[in-house]
């Protein structure tokens, strides 16, 4: 993703020192801040804390998590499982991370857990990114199609979206939002409707952001309001 014309991922290892960084969610969009995960706590409480969020996004901080708690002891897998668990209970993403990590490291001896650990973080944050880049993909050859149907009548292709499926709930591209991405690279001109997301706001606090940095022109709106630019024609697509 771009942020202030650099490029950003939401979760990144730095081999250089050994660290794990996350962009601080609860501080946008007032304040850009990048903290590091020092630690199986430090990764626990980022996830319940919503530093980072989005399903994609909880797993791939989880299998950092494994890996940070490994460092610390190589013998306590199932401890670190089962505290990265209980960060978010019902997240999908999150359970089927550790099952797969459980299930890579459990037979290895304890002095190869730790580097096949982070190997295991690196190759699901690279498989996120190249699934996000891929919905993105098959979803701009849908509204390239809505286009050539809609450009004789209109000059922009009108999505709503709603919360926040962007690159911040993912490692980069997002879900919802990477299909609008792939749209804009294709030079299909859009415009974003961005419902605000009660009660933590997403959309207003973390989508509009992500919009805006990326420079794609986007209108935020009340909740209620989507339903009522559905009715009067205005919206052509919802990409949720």
């Amino acid at each position: 993703m771009i942020i202030n014309g650099k490029n950003w991922q939401s979760i990144w290892y730095d081999a250089s020192g050994d660290q794990v960084f996350i962009i601080d969610q609860t501080c946008l969009p007032h304040e850009f801040r990048v903290l590091p995960l020092e630690n199986l706590e430090s990764a626990c409480i980022a996830i319940q804390s919503m530093q980072v969020r989005g399903a994609p996004l909880i797993g791939v901080t989880a299998a950092y998590g494994v890996y940070l708690g490994l460092r610390e002891g190589p013998d306590s897998l199932d401890r670190i499982c089962h505290a990265l668990a209980a960060t978010r209970p019902t997240a999908v993403n999150l359970q089927w991370v550790l099952k797969r990590c459980r299930d890579r490291l459990e037979g290895v001896p304890l002095d190869g857990r730790v580097e096949l650990a982070l190997a295991l973080a690196q190759s699901i944050e690279q498989d996120d990114i190249a699934i996000c880049d891929a919905i993105g993909n098959c979803g701009a050859d849908l509204m390239e199609q809505l286009w050539q149907e809609k450009s004789q009548s209109q000059e922009t292709l009108n999505i709503l979206t709603h919360c926040n499926a962007g690159a911040l709930a993912a490692v980069d591209w997002g879900t919802a939002l990477s299909v609008v991405y792939h749209t804009v690279q294709r030079g299909v001109p859009v415009h974003v409707w961005v419902d605000e997301t009660r009660p933590r706001n997403q959309g207003a606090a973390l989508t509009c952001w992500e919009l805006g940095q990326a420079d794609v022109p986007h209108t935020l709106i009340v909740d209620n309001a989507g339903g009522h630019l559905m009715q009067e024609g205005q919206i052509d697509v919802c990409v949720v």
